[in-house]
């Protein structure tokens, strides 16, 4: 069974002459244990794909499932509480609250989720590898754009999530930032079993890929 899946999936933007198809038919699927890189362009709906995979938008028809659960079958409070409890997401812009330090952003997520977050000793060892031990009382200002990357990157795998989704997670990071943060990726999937789901215009990471998929035009393509 995958952990996640999509089946013939549709998004379109706009109405009328403005109407945009953004993904036209795609099937994916990913399994615990594996990291997958959805590869592509600028304006290819990279992200698109992995707001719809996670929940977070609605594809305009088509099947998301989670662990095979129909996400569209769900109340919305059932569909926050799988997100809360099953995905991790990285995003571009980091969501990382301006007026707390590192530390205090995972105090806020330990309100919303009360348990099944990471230990201390987890966190700290997690920090270590991402090298960014000595940022835990900074706020996000005081951060270049790689650490709130690592940081942001840290806080999506605080709650221990069974399905990471990452939004260009490297792309403030320089080539050997790349390396750790692709291993780091690969030993989540396969020493924690988790299913790893990158998109990215990055070919640094395809050498800690299980899968690739490419996305032109709306259109995945799985290759071979």
């Amino acid at each position: 069974m995958p952990a996640i899946e999509l089946k013939n999936v549709n998004k379109y933007y706009g109405s009328g002459s403005a109407r945009v198809h953004v993904l036209k038919d795609v099937n994916f699927s990913a399994e615990l244990g594996e990291v997958v890189l959805i590869l592509g362009p600028s304006g290819a709906g990279k992200s698109t794909f992995l707001t719809i995979a996670g929940g977070l938008l609605t594809a305009t028809n088509g099947q998301v499932a989670i662990n095979d659960i129909n996400v569209s079958q769900l109340s919305k409070k059932e569909q926050n509480n799988l997100r809360l409890n099953e995905i991790g997401f990285i995003l571009q812009s980091y969501n990382l609250v301006p007026f707390l330090t590192v530390n205090e952003q995972f105090k806020l997520v330990d309100k919303v989720k009360k348990s099944g977050n990471l230990s201390s000793a987890a966190m700290h060892q997690l920090a270590e590898k991402l090298d960014i031990v000595n940022l835990q009382h900074k706020y996000p200002s005081e951060l270049s754009g790689g650490q709130k990357q690592r940081v942001a990157l840290q806080r999506a795998l605080y709650t221990d999530p069974t399905i990471v989704l990452a939004d260009e997670p490297t792309a403030a990071l320089d080539s050997q930032r790349v390396t750790e943060v692709g291993q780091l990726l690969k030993d989540l999937a396969k020493s924690q079993n988790k299913a790893v789901i990158v998109v990215t215009h990055d070919l640094r990471l395809t050498d800690h890929a299980d899968k690739i998929y490419d996305l032109n035009d709306g259109q995945l393509t799985l290759r071979s």
